[in-house]
């Protein structure tokens, strides 16, 4: 098959033929058939027919002539065809089997890093040591039919019937099949993984399935860290250096800013200017600003400091020189962002007409505080505190519009206490100080988090599948497992895709996250909120089941998250009480505070040992790994 796509994008009704050539694409199947007496056609042009045969492989291969975002499709050198032909000549000889052992080295070398163990009792979980412990390369994944019965259910009955059951075995398999998931679509050399992924399935798809950055983009990387797959986060830090040029001259043309910026819609192209329509959601300069903080949350886990310098650093220094030409001095001399919008989410404003713009929204704050943080504290590291920008960054960072709460207890969401005309929207933008932000702690900001927790309540708990794990891991950073928990099982709920509309969020019967329609995001999303309820962290602080809802996961074992300070974590506890936790890192010496139940005690981690405490974080012991990876 071969076509091309359109040179530029068609209104509805128009003639297609006097648009320039657009992107080239071939695909290519091929099929292998056993030997002996068969026989193979061709049914009306688009069916295959295969009779006498005992078994039929068929190869998928598929190309297109884009050669980045800088180079116009009529531009292009690539060629399609050809490429699919090597392709397709280069494994159509390769056996079945070596193809699938092949792909099965591939994706669990990555996979097997983690494993979840999960019980609604103390007999779900066998063993008295870590799952794995011994044996750092064990994955643990027999453990996710450890509560499933002889009879074989479908994974729609599964979904169907956990409203009743609460299975912890499901949500095992949901959260490693986000992890899954991410390594199939996000690997380095590829596209980031975008609203619908690799799995759109229309030609038109729900939202262009288009890079979102305002939640979904965003979301879609939140696993990659304390899941433990450092390396899918390559093709989005790609793309944020594309976007960084292309975004340079957007700050230029229509700010006249310094710096670069991106707005709430993106491309393959990497668009970075407003799109057109509503500014209520075209109009929103913060979305890579909030891209950014992802290239220091990856150094905060890795402590990789190559990384922060050649890559991170100059990309932060460019979203906050942006930010400090953005930003004026207004009311009692703060520093503002303005005009401002909350994503996607009105206000009525004084006229008693609705309205989206305004000024220092919370969510805008709340970002660039994130920003300038990162820069000041990567300046630290790589000496560079003396800098201009770094100087001027910490004399903006005190003035700040601070977040503010509401008369009715809840976090503001704008400037000023406007009326909300729709109390549970689906976006709580307001709350990103607390997750996936750090200014809003429950150890330094009580006051805050009980307005938080307010704001949660008054907004509910439906919404699309990305908005209930957003949900679930903000309650989690406020430490309530029942209200975490809650949102979890709020997302099984069976979704009939051929009535789609009368659900909101929810789970189709592959597993795929609900808007509805389809997205993956929340498949995601659901993965980093499961780790966040069993483990939290800092670059110094490590906090230990600080989300467990005991009641219904009393035993359970997880080994191999990642925690910040370059820190692997496994923990394995017994009735709903911390029963052993094993630390890992590769540094020479690690100090940490392990914070569990009220207890805090102080501990240093040397590199290639697992340090292993008791319920009581008392050092039990300490063995080497021998060079295997934990």
């Amino acid at each position: 098959m071969e076509g091309s796509c359109p040179g530029k994008r068609p209104q509805p009704k128009t003639d297609l033929n006097d648009n320039p050539k657009g992107i080239q694409f071939t695909a290519i199947l091929g099929i292998q058939i056993s030997d002996g007496v068969r026989v193979l056609q061709v049914l009306d042009d688009k069916k295959l027919k295969v009779e006498g045969s005992d078994w039929v492989v068929l190869l998928l291969v598929a190309s297109s002539s884009f050669d980045g975002p800088f180079i116009k499709p009529v531009d292009s050198k690539k060629d399609p065809t050809r490429e699919s032909l090597d392709a397709m000549n280069l494994i159509r000889k390769t056996l079945y089997s070596d193809l699938y052992a092949h792909h099965l080295d591939d994706y669990q070398k990555l996979f097997h890093r983690v494993s979840l163990q999960l019980s609604k009792t103390s007999m779900g979980i066998k063993g008295d040591r870590f799952h794995g412990m011994d044996n750092p390369n064990s994955s643990g994944i027999e453990s996710s039919t450890n509560e499933i019965s002889s009879d074989l259910v479908s994974t729609a009955e599964r979904v169907k019937s956990f409203k009743t059951d609460e299975d912890p075995s499901l949500v095992e398999l949901l959260f490693q099949y986000g992890r899954y998931l991410l390594i199939c679509c996000s690997r380095p050399g590829t596209q980031p993984s975008n609203l619908q992924g690799i799995w759109n399935k229309d030609v038109e798809p729900a939202w262009d399935c288009a890079p979102h950055l305002n939640i979904n983009l965003q979301m879609n990387y939140w696993p990659s860290l304390s899941g433990n797959l450092r390396e899918c986060q390559e093709p989005l830090f790609d793309y944020i250096s594309v976007l960084s040029t292309n975004g340079s001259k957007t700050a230029r043309v229509n700010y006249e800013c310094s710096g670069w910026v991106a707005h709430q819609v993106s491309d393959i192209w990497a668009k970075t200017s407003p799109d057109r329509g509503d500014p209520v959601w075209a109009f929103w300069p913060m979305g890579g600003a909030w891209l950014c903080t992802h290239l220091w949350e990856h150094f905060t886990y890795t402590m990789d400091k190559g990384f922060l310098e050649n890559k991170a650093y100059p990309m932060l220094e460019g979203c906050a020189s942006f930010m400090l030409d953005w930003l004026i001095e207004g009311r009692g001399g703060y520093l503002e962002t303005n005009p401002s919008t909350s994503p996607e989410h009105r206000f009525i404003a004084p006229d008693a007409k609705p309205a989206s713009v305004t000024y220092s929204s919370t969510m805008d704050m709340a970002i660039i505080r994130e920003i300038f943080s990162a820069l000041v504290s990567a300046a630290g590291i790589l000496g560079k505190n003396k800098d201009t920008l770094v100087e001027k960054v910490r004399m903006a960072q005190h003035k700040l519009y601070p977040t503010k709460i509401a008369r009715d207890g809840s976090i503001l969401e704008w400037a000023e206490d406007f009326q909300d005309p729709e109390v549970t929207h689906r976006h709580v933008s307001h709350l990103f100080g607390l997750f996936p932000g750090h200014t809003i702690t429950v150890e330094n900001n009580p006051d805050l988090c009980k307005a938080a927790a307010n704001t949660l309540h008054k907004r509910g708990e439906e919404g699309p599948g990305w908005s209930t794990t957003w949900k679930a891991a903000l309650w989690a950073r406020l430490h309530d497992s029942e209200h975490s928990y809650r949102m979890v099982k709020h997302l099984f709920d069976l979704v009939d895709p051929d009535h789609e509309g009368d659900f909101e969020g929810g789970l189709y019967s592959n597993l795929f996250t609900a808007h509805p329609p389809f997205q993956i995001d929340a498949n995601f999303g659901f993965t980093a909120a499961i780790a966040e309820m069993l483990v939290q962290s800092t670059t110094k602080d490590l906090y230990l089941l600080p989300a467990l809802p005991r009641d219904k996961w009393a035993s359970g074992c997880v080994k191999g998250l990642k925690a910040r300070g370059g820190v692997t974590v496994s923990i394995c506890w017994r009735e709903g009480e911390l029963h052993q936790v094993g630390l890992w890192s590769k540094d020479e010496v690690s100090s940490r505070k392990l914070h569990y139940n009220g207890t805090v005690v102080t501990t240093t981690v040397s590199g290639g040992y697992v340090y292993t405490f008791n319920n009581r974080l008392r050092f039990v012991k300490k063995h080497s790994l021998m060079g295997s990876s934990f």
